[in-house]
Order: structure tokens, then sequence, then C-alpha cells
């Protein structure tokens, strides 16, 4: 990173207007500006450092792990803990800390993808005497304990206008049939079809649709969108559904780098609002040829195709391809991955998440590709250290475009994940660099802005920290543990998520231009939220501090 001071904009969603309401003008000079954060976090044994914020940041937990639900069920009892190992203390309650000679702690469940709304009436709950209020942060879990059924995990809901008995509610654990839910990863609202759409990045489990309401009616819609290693989920102005996927490929002989092996889909609704008959389609990605890069044309290492689709200048013709169709074939669960990879479709190394630029009528998507996360591999200067794709298409549902690599990843900025527009022109991505990369670099995750018209090609040019994740004591001693055999390592930046809460069509992410810190509507203006993953799984929401609004210096 640059040691000089670096002044960035920052900026999120709002209010309630048509689509493209406030796509057509330029962006403001209202935007807050951020300072650089120098340096990430350093790992070492046995510490915990403290989050590092821009100086115009402050953090506040709206939840944490160990936050009470307001109606425990079974052994979902709390917003980042599962009671299948009770404390001997309290056996209401889940071991939370391991103790001297029982090094063992009941499952933490990992909160992961936010997704913030807010409305114009109170939402009902499990307690009728009580007002719910109107602004809401939605979550599932990525990690459950094993039951009968299968691995649960659950919906729940942070009532951002609550007190602490009423702050997280258990929106479901099961589905329509009974069945357990399984662990979640990516989560969206689906402003049409008027349902929470939740990912399970689990090629055997079920996706899932579930109501607003109390208690959440869940139910499978994987006969139509299919199953995959599903993770970021998003609509675009059309209707369609948008899914990329996060499946580890297999070791490239002799290495430690990644076969590519996970793919970029859209689901192509037959109504905007019927979630259960449509096409699911895959995004391939053809070379200066004019073939398909495929997973065979990336299974040598360090193979022409792989370099070609990592290296600045280069831009690709991308077609989209039908691989399942309703009408044809059915409404049987069926394996997207499969199906991708018998239609020849371009796998990448762990495309995790996507999202639509404002002012772009939903014309330009940018994804992120996690890479091989491990600093021994032989493919890093090619894919390896993952990066930022952008495809551009004349409509969010034209049949062809281009595409490009927006960022390459180095060893200081690796393993992106979770992205968010924080302006028209900022687009935030958090890492998931992982133990190994940590320890390899001896830095933990942090939080980047892009700025959209930067060429990073050149590499005086680099993104903005405006966090420096820490590590909790829990992470830490997880790290030093092994996670006693069931929990995670160090902290992870998840869940970032920069919306103004409004559920119509027009607060479909991508539709207006970010606006942090501007304030009104029935929302109250734009916020930003991040989930502090493993360890003690806060979730926090970010704010400006004094002096990060427009005209201060």
């Amino acid at each position: 990173m640059v040691k000089k001071k670096s002044l960035i904009p920052l900026v999120a969603i709002t209010g309630a207007a048509a689509v493209f309401a406030a796509v057509g003008g330029a962006s403001g000079p209202d935007s807050p500006q951020l300072t650089n954060v120098p340096t990430a976090n350093t790992k070492a044994v046995g510490v915990a450092p403290a989050t590092k914020l821009s100086a115009e940041l402050q953090q506040v937990a709206v939840a944490q792990g160990s936050t009470k639900l307001e109606n425990p069920s079974g052994i979902v009892t709390n917003y980042g803990y599962e009671n299948d190992t009770p404390s001997a203390g309290d056996p209401t309650s889940p071991q939370m800390v391991p103790v001297t000679g029982a090094q063992v702690e009941a499952q933490k469940t990992e909160p992961d993808k936010n997704t913030y709304l807010a409305f114009n009436r109170s939402q009902s709950g499990p307690d009728q005497h009580y007002d719910y209020g109107t602004h809401f942060l939605y979550q599932g879990h990525e990690v459950g304990a094993t039951v009968p059924g299968g691995k649960q995990g659950y919906i729940t809901r942070i009532n951002l206008d609550a007190d602490s008995d009423h702050r997280v509610t258990l929106l479901a654990s099961q589905d329509v049939t009974g069945a357990p839910i399984a662990p979640i990863d990516g989560s969206t609202w689906d402003p049409f079809a008027q349902r929470l759409l939740f990912t399970t990045e689990n090629a055997n489990a079920a996706e899932y649709a579930a109501t607003l309401d109390f208690p959440a009616k869940v139910e499978d819609i994987s006969g139509s969108i299919g199953r995959g290693g599903y993770e970021g989920i998003q609509n675009d102005s059309d209707g369609n559904v948008w899914i990329v996927e996060d499946v580890g490929g297999a070791l490239k002989s002799g290495t430690t780098a990644k076969i590519p092996n996970s793919f970029v889909y859209r689901f192509v609704p037959v109504r905007p609002d019927d979630l259960h008959n449509g096409k699911l389609q895959v995004l391939q990605v053809l070379n200066a040829a004019g073939a398909p890069i495929t997973a065979e044309s990336q299974t040598a290492v360090n193979a022409p195709d792989q370099v070609a689709l990592h290296t600045y200048g280069n831009t690709f013709s991308t077609k989209w391809l039908t691989i399942h169709d309703t009408a044809v074939n059915g409404t049987t669960p069926f394996s997207a991955n499969a199906a991708a990879k018998a239609a020849h479709a371009t796998p990448f190394k762990r495309p995790e998440n996507g999202v639509f630029r404002p002012g772009t009528h939903f014309g330009e998507f940018f994804f992120t590709e996690t890479g091989d996360t491990d600093a021994t591999s032989v493919e890093n200067p090619s894919g390896g250290w993952g990066s930022l794709f952008k495809l551009t298409q004349s409509t969010p549902s034209a049949s062809t475009g281009k595409l490009s690599v927006f960022f390459k990843g180095t060893e200081a900025v690796t393993g992106l994940d979770n992205i968010n527009f924080l302006s028209r022109d900022q687009v935030g991505s958090v890492e998931d660099a992982g133990d190994t990369l940590h320890g390899q670099r001896n830095a933990l995750d942090s939080a980047y802005s892009f700025n959209v018209g930067v060429d990073f090609s050149n590499p005086q040019n680099q993104p903005v920290r405006f966090i420096a994740e820490g590590r909790d004591p829990s992470a830490t001693l997880d790290s030093a543990g092994g996670g006693f055999g069931k929990n995670e390592g160090d902290n992870e930046i998840t869940g970032f998520h920069v919306s103004d809460g409004d559920p119509g069509v027009g607060g479909i992410l991508g539709a207006k231009d970010p606006k942090l810190g501007a304030h009104g509507g029935a929302s109250g203006g734009w916020r930003m939220f991040y989930t502090q993953q493993h360890g003690d799984n806060p979730t926090y929401e970010v704010l400006l501090q004094r002096g990060g609004e427009h005209g201060s210096d």
C-alpha cells in the first residue's frame, strides 16, 4: 500500500423511488471522505488485535454470537451459537468458552450475508404485544450442528429498533416440509417475488425462498435454480436472479493451485414474480480464437486460457447458455455445477459474490474471485491471488457481453469475497484469505475500496483500505487450538452490505447511487453493515463519525 494519506469518497443506497431514479444524474460531491488505513493487523499466536477503521468511521455491534434469541427452539438458542454442547453451569446456555480439562465448545453458527430492509409499517414477531418497528437486518447461518435430517441451519432477523429482549428473532429453522434448514451463506431480497432468497454453498443442499412474516415460510426452490456451491445472489431490474458459485476445485498435479471449478449463473423466470418456473443460464467466456474457456482448457498449470483471462487489457466475448428449463426439464432439483460443465461453460477460482454498478442500468456486473488463498500456489500471478472481474452487457437480460479483469489480486490484497458499491464509482470488497494465508503473509483480513475509474494495471494505483480487521479472543483460541474439532479460526469479514433498505424494485442494489450519511425517508438513510464471522460472531453497523460529512476537513 502507498504510505501517504489517501482520501476516497464513500456512499450507499436510498429511498423507494423508481428503478432508475438516481441513475441519470452525476454522482454528487456530498460523499464522505475516508482516509486509508496504512497497514493490516498482523497475525501472532495469542494476540487479539483490535480492528482498525478509517478515521471517519466507527462501528457499533447490533448483535453478537452470545445474544439470546427471543424465541429459542431446540438447540437453536443464540444468534451465533447452537446449544449442542450445554454449559455445565447453565444447561439452557451453550458452552461458549472452553474450560480447563474439557476443550470443547458449542457449535458456532457463523451468521453470514446480511440483507437490510426498512418498511413503512411495523413487522410481526412472537410477542404479540410488542411493537417490532420497521428496520431489520436478515441473515442465514453458515454452520450447524448435526441433527436428524442433516445440519441445522436457521434464519434470523436483527431488529434495529428493538430492546435487548426482542433484538434477535428466530424466523425459521425448518422448511415447509419440516426438514431442518441447511446451513446458509448468501441472502438477498427479491422485490418481484416478495421473498428473501438464501443460498447454501452446498452442492447437495436446497436453496430457499422465505416469506417476511413470522414465522417465515421457507421453501426449496432448487427445482428451478438448481443446486450448487451458491453464495452470491441478487436481482436485476428485469427480475432475473444472478447467482455466483463458490466451489473449490481439485489441486493441479503436484501443486497447491486449484483447477477453476465455480460458475456465474442467471435464472430467467417466466415472470419476474415466479421463482418456480424459468431457465437457468450459465456464463461462457470465449478466448481470442473464439473457443470456450472451460475447465479442461484450464487444467494444466498456468494454462494459456487462464493466464489470458487474468491479464490486464484483455477483453473477452461472453454468452449465456441455458442449462435447465423447467418447461422442458421439470422441477426436480438438479446439479447446476454438473450441468454447467457439460455445457462447456467457464469456471473461475471461487467467484463468490457479485453486484451491479449504480448508474449503468444494470449493464455492469462486478464479481469477485477468491483464488487459491495459498502463498505457495504456482498460479498466483495467473489467478491464484484472485481477482475482481467486470462483465458489461447492453441490458441485464442481454444474451452476450464483454468480460475483463478489473483488479488482479496480489499477496497484499487477495481472497476477495463479499462486494458492494459504496458510491457510484467506489466498489468495496472484503478479504477472506483464511488462516493459512494469514500466517504466510503475516496479515489478517481487510476491506478495500476500488475506484472504478482507476487503472489498476499500474502498480502505483492501489485500493484504499477502510477496515483492517482484528481478531477477538475466541477466534484467537480457535485458531491456536484448531477450532476444537468444529469451530473456525481467525475472524473473517463477511455479510458486507450497503443499502437504504428500500424493499421496492427501486431498492435493488445497483438501482440507485448509494449515499452513506444521507438521511431521510422511511429507512432513515443509507446504512453499512458487516459481520465479523468466526470467534464471537458480532454483526456491526459502520457509522460516520463527525468530520466525515461533506464539507468537513
